[in-house]
């Protein structure tokens, strides 16, 4: 299989979650099985000699191939959750996002300094999201993050904000 066919697997909704926006719907792709497998094989093989102790995954969509990749892994899950979701004590950081203002967070015991991060999400739009849960793992002084998407919407140029953009790796662009 290849990345043009699991690129096609995916349904655009136009002026969704409001107008003007087209949204990347991954559903169709997750609901084959085969390409499900073909992502978190190629998700798997780009990073299994990277010294990954933790995935990170981002509410909601993230938490899907993250987990995924986590047990391939054989390591640890972390949710960054949106501000109240999450039972114990967190930290959290407020940013700025496409349509309007948020907040995420993540449990104070999540990670630890020698922890090696990859913070998955489905989409890298224009950044906003990834930056402030960059933020917010730094808070616990890891030794490294790297971030995977999905999917890239090449245009709105999210990868500039990277502190480093090098270990910044997405699957399909668009």
């Amino acid at each position: 299989m290849t990345i043009e066919e699991i690129k096609n697997s995916i349904r655009n909704i136009p002026d969704f979650p409001i107008k003007g926006i087209q949204f990347k719907d991954i559903t169709t792709a997750l609901k084959d099985g085969k390409i499900l497998h073909e992502i978190a094989e190629e998700m798997y093989i780009k990073y299994k000699d990277k010294g990954i102790t933790k995935i990170v995954g981002i509410e909601s969509r993230g938490f899907i191939m993250g987990a995924i990749l986590a047990e391939k892994l054989g390591v640890g899950f972390v949710p960054i959750r949106k501000k109240g979701k999450l039972p114990a004590e967190t930290n959290a950081v407020s940013y700025e996002k496409e349509y309007g203002i948020d907040e995420i967070e993540m449990h104070k015991d999540a990670l630890e300094k020698d922890d090696i991060v990859l913070v998955h999400d489905d989409l890298l739009a224009t950044g906003g999201t990834m930056i402030a849960a960059e933020k917010l793992i730094k808070q616990f002084g890891v030794k490294k993050i790297y971030f995977n998407f999905l999917i890239e919407l090449d245009e709105l140029k999210g990868r500039e904000l990277f502190e480093n953009p090098e270990n910044v790796d997405s699957m399909i662009h668009f």
